[in-house]
């Protein structure tokens, strides 16, 4: 870590997520997992919750010992878990098989490293919820919380280092586009122009059932719809398999190249720019925090201009419209953040702001955005 990789006095990294009783976790996974793989005698153990784990879903790594054809076997795994209703889930909705049928066939083409899904478990009988279990992989992870622009590995990296980051990641981008579409993704005979105009229906239903219980309207997000209906474009790019959470914070990386790519559970078809304006948003959302509390950041990391000329070179497609889909980034980013803060308002974690638009982490950059008055080539 940097020497200045502690937030800094103003940034609240506190969040409270599912609380997970390991002792009973561990002794359940087991007599489960020995009935998975016929062992009566399979061990876990090594059961540990990563520092990283998120409130979308709660990650738990455990090892398993156990023989199968008179031969001892171990692996190393992870257990991802739906939260419980009363954590307050951030989205109204988890399907874990959905999300392990693209997960298979992601990795079945072998042209992006996504981890091997083993099973799912669709009952809450056994662990209190549904999970999904999934062969871990090693490496390092940029993490979200503090934002990795205050400090960590990426920041110490060398500017060749970096180099290989940002290319390698978005080289992996290019590569999910040009995948088939998943059988269980598959829309049928719908033109982009109406895949989009669906997803941006969700978004704006989602931020509905975000506001269910306290009628709070948000006007930054309310304006910012207003701005998406004014702006669609008219021709959307060719729909093609996109990750949905295209960022590198979920990207495992080994020798600063993806080891595993993350977060499948947003998966859609849809345009390309889709994938592409979330990654430009997020680091620069990130960057941007970090020069409001005076750090350097990484300013020279996945710039919009760098990101549009790597994923041509390595897709061979130019991408369109992009603007619609970084204001579009920021907007659906703001109705989860909004549902992040009403969450922490809930454990006692931060006070409800008196501002609504503040329930927007990103608020100002999405003002901005929304009346074009937002820097993007300022870096």
């Amino acid at each position: 870590m940097t020497g200045n990789s502690a937030p800094p006095h103003g940034v609240n990294t506190t969040v409270t997520t599912t609380a997970t009783d390991l002792t009973s976790l561990r002794r359940d996974l087991e007599h489960w997992i020995r009935i998975r793989l016929g062992d009566p005698h399979a061990h876990v153990s090594a059961v540990r919750k990563p520092s990283e784990s998120g409130m979308s879903s709660v990650s738990v790594l455990f090892t398993v010992d156990w023989h199968e054809d008179g031969r001892g076997h171990r692996a190393d795994l992870v257990a991802r878990l739906v939260p419980e209703a009363t954590a307050l889930p951030v989205f109204p909705d988890y399907d874990l098989e959905h999300q392990a049928a693209v997960m298979r066939d992601v990795a079945s083409h072998g042209a992006v490293p996504v981890p091997h899904v083993r099973w799912v478990e669709t009952s809450p009988e056994v662990l209190g919820r549904p999970f999904v279990v999934m062969d871990r992989i090693d490496g390092v992870v940029p993490v979200d919380n503090p934002p990795y622009v205050f400090g960590g590995w990426l920041c110490d990296a060398t500017p060749s280092q970096r180099d290989t980051v940002q290319h390698s990641s978005i080289d992996a981008l290019a590569r999910i586009h040009a995948l088939p579409i998943p059988d269980v993704l598959d829309p049928g005979d719908v033109s982009a122009a109406e895949l989009l105009c669906r997803h941006v229906d969700a978004t704006r239903g989602y931020y509905e059932w975000t506001r269910r219980e306290d009628g709070l309207r948000i006007p930054v997000l309310e304006d910012g719809f207003a701005w998406l209906e004014r702006h669609r474009p008219r021709e959307p790019s060719e729909p093609v398999l996109c990750w949905g959470d295209s960022r590198i914070g979920n990207i495992m990386y080994d020798d600063f190249r993806p080891a595993a790519v993350l977060d499948w559970e947003l998966a859609t078809v849809a345009p390309r720019e889709l994938d592409v304006g979330w990654f430009v948003f997020f680091h620069r959302m990130f960057q941007d925090m970090a020069e409001q509390f005076d750090r350097p950041g990484l300013p020279d990391l996945f710039r919009r201009a760098d990101v549009v000329a790597r994923y041509r070179e390595s897709s061979g497609t130019e991408l369109h419209d992009l603007d619609f889909y970084l204001v579009y980034a920021a907007i659906r980013h703001g109705v989860i953040m909004s549902r992040i803060k009403r969450r922490s308002i809930h454990f006692g974690d931060s006070p409800a702001p008196e501002n609504p638009d503040e329930y927007v982490l990103h608020h100002r950059m999405l003002r901005k955005m929304i009346d074009d008055e937002y820097p993007w080539e300022a870096q």
